[in-house]
């Protein structure tokens, strides 16, 4: 991985010319647009969603998908010496800016979504751009075409470039949508010798989107022009660097959203050591007790709790099992876990293992598997891959238990209604008995002979 140096817009940079000359510059396998449903561009700032993929919008645009720009800032920071031009005023610019660019790209300006996040502070706010994300993006459609998320390079060299980037990562990862990133800065301070080729892919553009790509550059005058002849009033964006975005083909990296990363869960178990107060809050303590009575078995052979956290819920189920297996992909949580899972006199082994479920799994068959307050925190693809899994690894008396919150849940393509109604169908075991509340539902799926005889 290349580390980006210092640079400024006004460092010489490597050319346009150096970079198409290079024999690797089209020589990777194309992209194209078949096969998505609709296409969200986000930008860090106007102009972003011009340089790195206005020729792809407009490209979109002409074979008929709808495509939504969200843009994260609006580019009040992009002058910081004006003297005439305070940031209020050139917000209000650069957003009447990014309106007409998007016209020129197909777009109209009700499918421009401007965040107003602090220009330069994308980083602190990325859990919320990956919030609207989600709500952008929403899960495939029904006749299961994902959409496509485009956005900034994660390595692209500007902190909010790859700060949305990052959001976007985990928006795909939680809606199934495909990612493709595109670098604008990279262009400038990267080099051939530098350049990630086995990543990089060419999207050939017709005629009328390199034309409707330069149209809409041409519109982010603030950027492309100078404010005044002032101090501070300079052009950013000059010829030299407007040449890297005045080709036929645009580079992005393609990843599929299963493949993209979503740490906020380990990042929330990071900063708190308790996030959602497993320990103390009597709604926890009062969910556990309704898992532990919905059990139809006083004991349990082996048990997998799916999305462990902190370990709670495992601490009550090894007091009804021979054996616990307890699992989760973030190693804060984990680290928890296995200091509330201690091995204790009397009570059945815990084996707490970090895995990213469903892709990875333990091995071996189970007679319980509970699933309680993480079926949300899959994409729907991932989900439905979990019912395969559990119904693979369940043991012919098995039992399944879902619990989840029935409030809404923010910044994720399902909530815990969504959860249950698509495991329904897809765990292979009945449902046997239900019970819900106001904040919670739970379920248990068990097989035929998994209910002893009450007389007995």
């Amino acid at each position: 991985m290349v580390t980006p140096p210092e640079f400024t817009h006004v460092s010489e940079g490597t050319s346009a010319r150096a970079w198409r000359h290079d024999e690797r510059w089209a020589s990777g396998e194309p992209l194209h647009l078949d096969g998505f449903s609709h296409v969200v561009v986000v930008a860090a700032h106007p102009d972003d969603e011009s340089l790195g993929a206005g020729g792809l919008t407009a490209l979109a645009r002409s074979r008929g998908l709808a495509v939504t720009l969200v843009c994260a800032t609006d580019g009040e920071g992009s002058h910081p010496g004006s003297t005439t031009t305070t940031p209020e005023q050139l917000a209000l610019v650069r957003a009447a800016e990014a309106v007409a660019a998007a016209r020129e790209l197909g777009v109209d300006e009700d499918r421009l979504q401007r965040l107003g996040l602090p220009d330069g502070e994308v980083a602190a706010h990325q859990e919320e751009l990956t919030r609207r994300l989600v709500e952008t993006v929403g899960g495939p459609a029904t006749d299961g075409r994902p959409a496509l998320l485009v956005a900034p390079w994660r390595r692209d060299g500007h902190p909010d470039h790859e700060a949305a980037g990052r959001a976007a990562a985990a928006a795909a990862r939680r809606t199934d949508a495909e990612l493709w990133e595109f670098p604008v800065w990279f262009w400038h301070w990267g080099s051939p010798a530098e350049a990630p080729w086995e990543e990089l892919r060419p999207l050939p553009l017709d005629g009328p989107a390199v034309q409707a790509k330069l149209r809409a550059v041409a519109r982010h005058r603030s950027q492309v022009a100078p404010l005044s002849e002032a101090p501070g009033d300079e052009t950013l964006l000059g010829p030299r660097l407007l040449e890297h975005f005045a080709g036929t083909v645009e580079h992005l990296v393609r990843t599929a959203g299963a493949d993209c990363p979503d740490d906020s869960l380990d990042a929330l178990h990071d900063e708190v050591a308790d996030p959602w107060g497993a320990a103390s809050r009597w709604y926890e303590r009062r969910k556990r007790d309704l898992v532990l009575a919905a059990l139809p078995r006083p004991r349990s052979r082996r048990v997998l709790e799916v999305g462990c956290s902190t370990g709670e819920l495992a601490a009550a189920l090894r007091a009804r099992a021979d054996a616990v297996v307890a699992v989760d992909r973030s190693p804060a949580a984990l680290r928890a876990a296995r200091e509330r899972l201690a091995d204790a006199p009397g009570l059945a082994p815990v084996e707490v293992r970090k895995l990213d479920v469903p892709d990875q799994w333990p091995d071996g068959t189970f007679d319980l598997v509970v699933v309680s307050e993480v079926g949300y925190f899959l994409s729907p693809r991932a989900l439905d891959r979990l019912g395969r899994r559990i119904e693979a690894s369940l043991d012919p008396d098995g039992v399944v238990v879902l619990c989840h919150w029935r409030h809404p849940v923010v910044g994720w393509a399902l909530d815990g209604d969504d959860v249950h109604r698509r495991l329904e169908g897809r765990l292979g075991v009945p449902l046997r008995a239900a019970y819900a509340d106001r904040d919670v539902e739970v379920r248990v799926h068990a097989a035929d002979g998994s209910w002893p005889d009450p007389t007995r």
